[in-house]
């Protein structure tokens, strides 16, 4: 009997090469793919086959990762790729308009249009990804010059907006992103050297003290995490920067990135010498590509430089931080979904505990933060734990009751007169970000609702306009999330928006356990029917019973979290779900 399966034939050489520029190492998978795809335009089946072979891998393995990413094609791509978002912050700016556009001027320049969940470019909306180039605000009007090389304008973050206490963002528009002169010159790396003057055991210490909490939305306390991989009692340890900020209004570590690299790759460190780690990787989504090339520069600059690499300075501490890219998963944000796809596999949550600081990538004990984390660390290495409490705060430099200590980076969007992103203490209210921050809502506009925290955040009426927001305060009717506010005004059906919000959750399931992978798709199937106007009787109450569902039996935070902006929206809106569903 013959069997089809065995191959005589060496790989192709090309990809025998790309493997061979990651060592071989079978969780560099996700490089090759992304590498073969770049020569031939795509991954087809004998492709796939030869990057297993080469990586010594099963061919269903490399063909799970292959079918994962929504960067990665098994289909060959003519022309180059410009991807349109359609996420909630793009869909309110008419991304589909931009999309229609695009395709009518795509053939005539060789482009292949596609859609994607999100960019990460949310203050630029709508938003476009040429190749790796990010681009927007892309108007309907702008399709042709887009495709002739215009990419619009980012904002200026430099200069604060009244009101702001700036930390992480001291030296915004001061440094060279890309100068490691110019950030020594503003002090950076010197918490670095503050701590390698203290004993790993008083650096934990100085930031439980600090009351840093996480960033990326659940507000864990980051020293507690610290001393927890400290305290693992095995070897080696590692430490991971999430940069994978894949959720629809969240754009603050990419703004981090961009003006201050160093920053982050300095709080990384104290990180690595806190807990005994000697080796870090940042996980950096695909869509950030010249942010990672950011990133790849300052490591270099900083390893010449001894600030990074063997014996730091001299002080026979080594660290060594890598690079990786993602290719499009929204679910790689979950920390252990990031732990998956880092070690080259499909980015699918794992089943926890154990917990990453005890078993983590490579089933050691793993210290996980995100950017902005990692960003405040070196403010409290040079200024001690009592100063970061104090900010923002008037009872004589201890924090108010119910209030997290130090300052927050927030991004406020919509139907505002200065969107973007701004940082300040914790405890404001939606109408301080919308009056303070982001400078009123447009002539004309009423507020209607906000979307606070993220794509998974809450759904607040007008009714909350003056809820304090706060990680310490647990407000489940105002979430903090990773600090996002979308400002939608009396034009924007609630309706139709939740739906747009469960089109992202639909396309980003991993699609591992069925109560999120049917439970999104059959809320987007009654939301398009309210929508369109042919809501049915019970469809609200079995939307309620999809989020419950999910919430209860979905197997990581992304089934799970679906259900707090659908139970959100149903509450606070419940006469307009009503009259969709008599509309019948």
């Amino acid at each position: 009997m013959t069997n089809h399966h065995i191959r005589f034939k060496p790989p192709d050489p090309q990809i025998a090469a790309l493997v061979m520029a990651h060592a071989g190492k079978p969780e560099a998978v996700l490089e090759v793919l992304k590498g073969v795809q770049d020569l031939y335009g795509g991954l087809s089946q004998e492709n796939i086959q030869d990057v297993a072979l080469s990586l010594n891998i099963p061919a269903e393995r490399a063909y799970g990762v292959a079918s994962f990413y929504s960067m990665l094609s098994l289909e060959p791509v003519e022309g180059k790729i410009i991807r349109v978002c359609d996420g909630p912050v793009c869909w309110l700016k008419r991304a589909s308009e931009v999309q229609i556009a695009l395709e009518s001027e795509a053939g005539r320049a060789g482009y292949t249009i596609e859609r994607s969940s999100c960019l990460g470019l949310c203050d630029r909306a709508p938003a476009a990804l040429v190749v790796q180039e990010q681009a927007g605000p892309v108007n309907p009007g702008d399709a042709r010059k887009l495709v002739q090389g215009e990419r619009g304008v980012s904002i200026d973050y430099s200069h604060p907006r009244r009101g702001e206490v700036r930390v992480m963002m001291a030296q915004a528009g001061m440094v060279d992103p890309d100068s490691l002169q110019s950030a020594l010159s503003h002090g950076v790396y010197e918490g670095l050297k503050k701590a390698l003057s203290l004993t790993p055991e008083q650096v934990v210490a100085v930031v439980e003290n600090s009351g840093l909490t996480g960033r990326g939305g659940a507000g864990f306390p980051v020293g507690r995490k610290w001393r927890f991989v400290a305290q693992s009692g095995r070897m080696p340890r590692y430490v991971i920067c999430n940069a994978d900020e894949s959720e629809p209004l969240i754009f603050k570590d990419r703004v981090l990135i961009d003006t201050n690299p160093h920053q982050i790759l300095e709080g990384m460190a104290i990180s690595g010498y806190a807990t005994g780690s000697h080796e870090a990787f940042i996980y950096i989504r695909g869509e950030y590509a010249a942010q990672a090339a950011r990133l790849e520069r300052a490591i270099s600059q900083a390893e010449e430089a001894n600030l990074l690499g063997e014996s730091i300075l001299d002080s026979g501490f080594s660290f060594h931080i890598h690079v990786h890219m993602g290719a499009g998963a929204y679910i790689c944000g979950e920390e252990t979904a990031l732990i998956e796809s880092l070690e080259g596999k499909r980015g699918e949550p794992r089943a926890r505990p154990p917990y990453p600081p005890s078993y983590g990538y490579m089933g050691q004990p793993t210290l996980v933060n995100n950017v902005e984390s990692y960003a405040a660390v070196p403010a409290i290495l040079q200024n001690g734990a009592q100063w970061y409490r104090s900010i923002g705060n008037h009872n004589g430099g201890t924090s108010q009751p119910g209030r997290t200590p130090g300052t927050k980076l927030y991004m406020t969007l919509g139907h505002i007169n200065q969107p973007g992103l701004f940082e300040a203490p914790f405890g404001l209210t939606l109408r301080q970000v919308i009056d303070e921050f982001g400078g009123g809502l447009l002539p004309g506009s009423q507020f209607n609702f906000a979307l606070t925290g993220g794509a998974a955040g809450t759904i607040v009426p007008p009714s909350l306009l003056d809820v304090s927001i706060d990680y310490a305060l647990a407000a489940m009717d105002v979430s903090l999330g990773a600090g996002a506010f979308l400002i939608c005004d009396h034009t924007v059906s609630p309706i139709a928006f939740l739906r747009e919000l469960l089109h992202f959750f639909t396309v980003e399931s991993c699609g591992k356990c069925t109560p999120c992978r049917i439970g999104t798709q059959q809320s987007l199937l009654i939301l398009n029917r309210m929508t369109l106007g042919e809501g049915k009787t019970g469809d609200v109450q079995q939307l309620r019973q999809l989020a419950d569902l999910m919430q209860q039996a979905s197997f990581c935070g992304l089934g799970q979290s679906v259900a707090i902006p659908v139970k959100s929206a149903l509450t606070h809106f419940a006469k307009q779900f009503q009259s969709s569903e008599q509309a019948q």
